[in-house]
């Protein structure tokens, strides 16, 4: 997919200015704009729960906008991770994703709580699946590394990432989106409506988007398509002002989702990149996602305070018709069932200045979630067919509290601090029927406090550059394996981080340049990142997740863009980052097994993106060409092998496109992974399979082959 920073003419701007009276531009690359008369911009994000410049703001922060996911044809998260150093986003699945920010809250599987928060429009999802779901109407995307608990509370310890939609205001404008591309028929069509009901009132906002891929890995056994991708999105927004500054925001979206989930194929190796697969289902899975939100906005003058009230409802409902578990053309093992998460919140905030070199951010958080799982399992079905039904339902109430003090005495310093404290309440009921018998399940219950800190120091050296050092606590709530799992390992603890970071951020006066880097440190507890085989209460196995040990990671990360000519722009950015075990003593007690590296499943040493930008004045219009390169390096493969670790090579994927602009109408040829570069989405080594009585061998998910396609994009 292709990647680029956020030129300046791709950036939605705002005519704020941070406090320090500069103006600042994104760390991925807002650099001026490709034109004669283009003035210098600024980004402006949400980070700290408060609109600011990015120069304001000592957190390392990505933001992409809007204009860029569009013009560059982005359809998820998971594809704008590509522009974040840092950031690894990898998937096996429709609704599920392997998430880390410096090596810190790898997630593989769903029903562990995320270790990087998602947020849409600064409202916690309770999963990792949103990832790969359809981005409709986005404003922009803040992408926040290091600990953020203290403000978004827990499951933060590895960053936050935040979708903030487009809002309606009083100008009518709408949009038309469409991309086709081949061999495997990617494409999708939408727009959306904008405008006042009431000018200075009443506004409203809709958009949609439908998206459909056939994928690259078929299903020779069946003779279809293994990974096929068909998504249709909606979201809706009105905006009530009945008085000055006080704001009344209502939204909602609907997500309908199919895809493959688990397309694995068998490999011999590391380098064997099979694409056919032999499953005997379709390996479908069917997503309906659904969100209400409203958020009011509220000045008390004579307090100088501004108020925010937002409440919540979310709900993901999973059906899985039929499931091969042992992906083979044997037919061994299927399951199906349904999986309904609900999550429902409320947060209320005040943002009170004190004096003038004195504010405040107080507030409270309450979220419950109610989790239903339903699941048949068939072993050998149509020959012995023995069947087990195991139901999980899991509850999980989560209250917070939190202050945050902002000290600027003068123009060059801030000192700010903040503390959060998080109660977390969870239960698990299950029942497990074999062959129509009930095996009895003990009830779980887990609680735990956890308190965030964070203290940064910040210095402007100048308008245009500032240095920052911060010290953050974040952490991850525990929970629960299946019901079938032993009663030793029905629960796990949550793990939690402290992060040291030191970081600089330039812009020229100008704006052609921007410079921003950091150096980190973890100190990672309680890693909940592996998952093992255990003997299940029904016979056969389940899989279960661990805690696993302690983990260090340290780094660099560092973005830039050039705006060598008005026409003619340079951005990209790196990571490198050090993340290893440094103790697994909690894994082997409780396994019995070793681990055959210090390496975090998934997690590169280091990524990188380059991107560069050439326009061509052609009368009104004009072309522009563009082309960039994504790099990712080796990573450890899903293994539970105690003496050979299974180690996947770096890749690289090249883009390019050209784009003819006329006004609000841009037509565009463009080519993703132009070199056909072979890389591995997923893998697991073979010992998972053996341990589980399965196919002696590796399986393996092969990312996209090359796509050669069209795309257009019409405002108005």
């Amino acid at each position: 997919m292709w990647s680029t920073a956020a030129l300046a003419e791709d950036v939605t701007t705002a005519s704020a200015t941070g406090s320090g009276g500069q103006t600042a531009q994104g760390s991925q690359g807002s650099a001026q704009a490709s034109s004669q008369d283009a003035a210098p911009v600024e980004i402006v994000v949400t980070a700290r729960k408060r609109k600011e410049t990015l120069l304001d703001v000592p957190i390392a922060v990505t933001a992409i906008s809007g204009d860029t996911i569009e013009r560059r044809g982005l359809t998820s998260v998971k594809d704008v991770a590509q522009l974040t150093p840092g950031l690894s986003i990898n998937s096996d699945a429709a609704g599920r994703a392997f998430i880390s920010i410096r090596g810190v809250g790898v997630t593989l599987v769903d029903t562990v709580q995320p270790g990087v928060g998602i947020f849409l429009d600064g409202i916690y999802e309770p999963n990792t699946s949103y990832i790969n779901n359809p981005l409709t109407d986005v404003e922009r995307i803040e992408v926040l590394r290091g600990p953020q608990g203290t403000l978004y509370g827990k499951n933060t310890l590895g960053g936050a990432i935040n979708v903030i939609t487009r809002q309606p205001g009083n100008d009518f404008e709408g949009k038309v989106l469409a991309s086709y591309a081949g061999p495997d028929n990617a494409w999708y069509a939408g727009g959306s409506l904008s405008g006042p009901i009431v000018t200075d009132v009443l506004q409203a906002r809709i958009a949609y988007m439908h998206r459909q891929q056939d994928g690259f890995i078929p299903n020779t056994n069946l003779g279809i398509d293994a990974n096929p991708l068909n998504t249709d999105s909606v979201n809706g927004t009105i905006r009530f002002e009945p008085v000055d500054r006080v704001v009344l925001t209502v939204n909602g979206y609907y997500d309908h989702v199919v895809g493959g989930t688990t397309p694995y194929s068998f490999v011999t190796g590391p380098t064997d990149y099979e694409r056919n697969v032999t499953l005997n289902t379709t390996n479908y899975q069917y997503y309906k996602y659904k969100r209400a939100n409203a958020k009011l906005e509220m000045p008390i003058d004579s307090m100088a305070t501004n108020i925010t009230l937002i409440a919540a409802y979310d709900e993901r409902d999973t059906d899985t018709p039929q499931g091969d578990l042992d992906f083979s053309s044997i037919d061994i093992a299927r399951n199906s069932g349904t999986d309904l998460l609900k999550t429902k919140s409320v947060e209320f905030r005040a943002d009170t200045t004190l004096t003038q070199t004195l504010s405040t951010i107080l507030g409270a958080f309450y979220s419950n979630e109610t989790r239903h799982n339903d699941t048949t399992t068939v072993l050998f079905p149509g020959v012995l067919d023995i069947t087990n039904r195991q139901i999980s339902d899991t509850t999980n109430d989560t209250w917070a509290v939190f202050g945050n003090v902002f000290w600027r005495p003068d123009d060059a310093w801030e000192l700010s601090a903040g503390l959060r404290y998080d109660r977390q309440a969870r239960e698990a009921l299950g029942s497990i029927v074999l062959s129509g018998t009930t095996v009895p399940v003990s009830n779980q219950s887990l609680k735990e406090d956890h308190v965030s800190p964070r203290l940064a120091l910040t210095r402007h050296w100048s308008n245009d550059f500032m240095s920052y050092a911060s010290i953050a606590r974040g952490f991850r709530g525990g929970g629960f394996n299946p019901p079938t799992a032993p009663a030793a390992v029905r629960t796990y603890k949550g793990d939690n981080v402290w992060t040291y970071e030191i970081g600089s951020k330039y812009a020229s006066p100008d704006r052609r340049i921007s410079l921003t880097a950091d150096i980190f440190y973890n100190d990672y507890k309680d890693y909940i990142g592996l998952n093992s085989i255990a003997p299940a209460s029904t016979g056969g196995f389940t899989t279960v997740d661990l805690n696993t040990g302690d983990v260090t990671s340290y780094g660099a990360e560092v973005e830039a863009s050039f705006q060598l000519t008005n026409d003619w722009s340079i951005s990209g950015g790196a990571s490198y980052q050090h993340a290893r075990l440094t103790n697994s003593d909690i894994y082997t007690q409780v396994t019995g097994r070793t681990l055959s590296s210090d390496r975090l499943t998934f997690v590169p040493d280091w990524n990188f993106d380059v991107n560069t930008d050439y326009v061509v004045h052609l009368g009104d219009g004009s072309v522009t060409f563009a082309a960039g390169v994504t790099g990712k390096g080796s990573r450890l493969a899903a293994t539970l092998n105690e003496t050979t670790p299974t180690i996947l090579d770096p890749y690289y994927l090249v883009n390019a496109s050209v784009t003819y602009r006329h006004g609000g109408i841009e037509v565009s040829a463009f080519v993703d992974n132009a070199f056909q570069e072979k890389y591995f989405e997923s893998y697991i080594e073979k010992t998972t399979l053996i341990l589980a009585g399965l196919t002696p061998s590796d399986i393996g998910i092969v990312g996209d082959r090359r796509r050669i396609g069209v795309r257009t994009r019409i405002t108005f």
